[in-house]
């Protein structure tokens, strides 16, 4: 495999140095405000609140209501936010699409609670991280094109590696951190979109979609 690793990491572009105090406020409000009313587009019932992780930065937590007044939590990172505001065509079907496959488990959904110990970090990231992305990239890709495994970067500590062994010309390889995969997790987000639509981007970039 080639040794280009890219690393696939939410950062948030909007940094709160160039801007005033009064100017943050402003985009953390309308960031809010934004997604409030795009889910409002195909929910009734939308709330939602702001928190702030030492490591991600600005979460944007949102709680939307079924029929059934069952209540389904989702979390996103405001660099996602920021851009699918400003370029996707439509914001709200995709902020949607979450809660859409939440309802699909009936009873309602809040975040979950972050792991306590090492013991519950571990079960977290092999049961919820590993086996389920290894199977989404061998089912999506086939077992026989596709690598996928936990490695250890130097820069950035243990990652998911996925790659394409039959690419020897040019990126072959995505890793992505196992901290960034463990926050979509306790966003009540499936982690296994993030290797499948690294994959593609390199499938991409090799024309060969």
């Amino acid at each position: 495999m080639s040794n280009n690793t890219q690393t696939n990491e939410v950062t948030d572009d909007s940094n709160q140095g160039t801007f005033s105090e009064e100017r943050w406020i402003e985009l953390i409000n309308a960031v809010h405000h934004n997604g409030i009313v795009s889910l409002k587009t195909y929910f009734d019932e939308v709330t939602g609140r702001v928190s702030n992780h030492e490591t991600f930065g600005l979460l944007f937590i949102f709680a939307v209501k079924d029929d059934s007044n069952d209540e389904y939590e989702c979390g996103f990172f405001l660099q996602e936010l920021i851009k699918r505001f400003q370029t996707d065509d439509n914001p709200s079907l995709w902020m949607a699409s979450f809660f859409v496959d939440l309802m699909k488990t009936k009873g309602g959904k809040a975040l979950p609670q972050p792991p306590s110990s090492e013991e519950e970090t571990k079960a977290i990231i092999d049961d919820q991280i590993l086996a389920p992305c290894i199977a989404a990239v061998q089912e999506e890709f086939g077992p026989d094109q596709v690598y996928a495994g936990l490695d250890w970067n130097e820069e950035h500590g243990p990652v998911l590696e996925t790659g394409f062994p039959s690419i020897v010309d040019g990126n072959n390889v995505c890793a992505i951190k196992i901290d960034l995969l463990l926050m979509h997790v306790l966003l009540n987000r499936d982690p296994t979109e993030l290797p499948l639509n690294a994959l593609y981007q390199i499938r991409e970039e090799h024309g060969m979609e």
